[in-house]
């Protein structure tokens, strides 16, 4: 009989020590010891993915956002794809980037897909125009003159005190030169910096503002504009200036701050890119400081969700969660830090923080008011313009 008590003792101190174990388990789980169910376990099925098509200007301050939402947020995936708002915009026409979210430089070239998407009715409505999914700007920033100073006073003598497309017009297309407006013999030719306008929005924006000014426009410009060929042969006076055409605005801003008037003595740029550059050319080849035209545009970063039979009702909704977050107040006041002007209006530009640019670099021209904003033409305005533009100075860059 001993032996079978043996067992059964045996029998029950297992069973013993299974209960402990268990009891145990079950008291560190609802403590949060590690045997609980992490929360990731309990959320365990796939994440969401969206996928954030972005003109790389603002690719700092995206890539600091995303990371603070994917912790909040860890049931959404964001795929984060940088390209220059043009280029991007045909790769969305052609079917070759097919995003969740897109976000251009400004609402021109979003205006001019819609345009292009539009002719192809079959295609449907590629985004929403209006109610709370219409686009809305994200950050903002006005298209600046960077001009070393002993050349911007002669331009300003030149043209009534501004900055002006007039003026500079003048200078680039006399070929005497910078004494042709009362400059230098040593300066030489007038050297503008933009970049190619069928390549880069900064580029574009350009082209538009000169052609308004041309008019006397602050809106309303229209295809017979772009026809005239009075306008096309001061577009193409004016282009001289320009010895290439590069397609990234951060490209020949480093170099005019690498080279000196050697290379540009003016250039036309984001204002956030002259914030996050002008500091590096102080004491390098004089003084380099921000003008800011008589008539700007708003380089106003639009998010558009995008309405397309790729994206899913679930992408959507995660979509408006991302949007919302870059949207929110800690994140748009991470914008100012970036050279941004925040699209949230109740965000104050000049804050005591002592970094901020807005009160750091008021003595090399960043300003808070800004001049008229023009109007942004409709889509086939600006595809007309870029058109006009390689017929009459890209082909001759051929």
């Amino acid at each position: 009989m001993k032996p079978k008590v043996f067992i059964i003792l045996g029998f029950l101190v297992a069973v013993g020590a299974v209960l402990f174990i268990t009891s145990s388990n079950k008291d560190k789980a609802q403590q949060g010891g590690e045997t609980a169910p992490s929360s990731q376990a309990r959320s365990s099925g796939p994440a969401t993915e969206i996928t954030f098509l972005y003109s790389t200007e603002k690719k700092e301050w995206v890539e600091a956002a995303v990371a603070g939402f994917q912790q909040e947020n860890p049931s959404i995936r964001v795929k984060l794809v940088g390209k220059g708002s043009l280029d991007a915009a045909q790769a969305i026409l052609d079917g070759k980037e097919r995003p969740t979210v897109w976000s251009p430089a400004d609402s021109a070239v979003l205006r001019m897909l819609a345009s292009d998407w539009s002719t192809d009715p079959q295609r449907g409505q590629l985004f929403a125009t209006s109610g709370d999914d219409a686009p809305q700007p994200l950050v903002i920033t006005p298209l600046v003159f960077v001009v070393w100073e002993d050349r911007a006073e002669v331009l300003q003598k030149a043209s009534g005190g501004v900055v002006s497309w007039k003026a500079i017009h003048k200078a680039v297309a006399s070929d005497q030169g910078w004494p042709a407006i009362g400059g230098k013999p040593e300066w030489g030719f007038v050297k503008l910096g933009h970049t190619d306008p069928t390549r880069s929005n900064s580029g574009l924006q350009a082209m538009l503002l000169a052609t308004l000014e041309f008019y006397g426009k602050r809106s309303g410009l229209s295809v017979g504009d772009l026809l005239k060929p009075e306008y096309q042969t001061w577009v193409k006076e004016l282009e001289k200036g320009v010895t290439r055409f590069e397609t990234s605005t951060g490209t020949f801003m480093t170099d005019m701050v690498r080279f000196g008037p050697s290379k540009y003595d003016m250039a036309v740029v984001y204002e956030n890119l002259a914030i996050s550059q002008i500091g590096n050319a102080q004491g390098r080849w004089g003084n380099l400081k921000v003008y800011y035209p008589a008539l700007t545009l708003w380089s106003d970063h639009p998010a558009a969700l995008l309405l397309g039979d790729w994206v899913t009702p679930e992408q959507q909704d995660a979509a408006r969660k991302w949007l919302a977050y870059l949207r929110s107040r800690p994140v748009q006041e991470r914008a100012l830090a970036f050279g941004f002007r925040p699209a949230d209006p109740s965000v104050p530009l000049k804050t005591q923080d002592a970094a901020n640019p807005f009160t750091r670099l008021a003595s090399q021209g960043i300003q808070v008011d800004v001049p008229p904003v023009a109007e942004v033409p409709e889509g086939p305005v600006v595809r007309n313009l870029l058109t006009m533009w390689s017929r009459v100075v890209g082909s001759a860059q051929r």
